[in-house]
């Protein structure tokens, strides 16, 4: 039997990050069925939901700021500046998962840490230390974990899903702004040069 739709199971899996419907499924129906209070109730706290039933997620997002509010809310939902590697990750996630899509087929993009690490030793200076080279790699690895945008598959230690939520957050003109910075950081890789500036 199928539990009734909750209101606070909803709302309180929200508060605590990404409501996906393959992992959470009594908030996942819940959300849907209760969308116009869930909304009307992360309103007040200055949030707004963003649900994509395609790809079975939905997070809140801080509302930007009335510039003419004397007295605006907090801000509820932290910024968080990434590292360049751990932006450039991302980046290439998000390519490898937008050339899997059209693909076709299964829905879900399982990466082995070698695939990883192939997409990323191209933008990484030589060294010769490939232990600490290792190291570094397993840093961004477990950042865009933590961060929701890689899942370690069970049964797994050396392979990650994509979540589909990295869609959600790296779209075309994040690729595109990030694609000039890299441009950048490759002539200077090649010429071996710091940037003055």
């Amino acid at each position: 039997m199928t539990a009734e739709p909750s209101l606070p199971v909803a709302v309180t899996q929200l508060m605590k990050g990404v409501v996906y419907r393959d992992t959470h499924d009594r908030a996942w129906r819940s959300l849907l069925e209760l969308q116009p209070q869930a909304r009307d109730y992360v309103a007040t706290l200055g949030l707004r939901i963003v649900i994509d039933e395609a790809e079975g997620y939905a997070f809140c997002r801080q509302r930007e700021p009335d510039p003419d509010d004397p007295d605006p809310l907090p801000r509820l939902i932290p910024r968080r500046t990434l590292s360049f590697h751990v932006s450039l990750l991302l980046a290439l996630l998000r390519k490898k998962l937008a050339e899997f899509d059209a693909q076709g087929g299964d829905t879900r993009l399982i990466l082995t840490r070698e695939q990883i690490v192939e997409l990323l030793r191209v933008f990484l200076p030589p060294t010769p230390n490939e232990a600490r080279l290792a190291d570094q790699i397993d840093a961004h690895l477990n950042k865009c974990v933590e961060l929701g945008f890689l899942r370690a598959v069970k049964n797994s230690e050396q392979a990650y899903e994509v979540r589909r939520i990295l869609k959600a957050f790296v779209d075309g003109q994040w690729l595109a702004d990030f694609d000039a910075k890299l441009a950048e950081y490759l002539t200077l890789l090649e010429t071996g040069t710091e940037d003055s500036e």
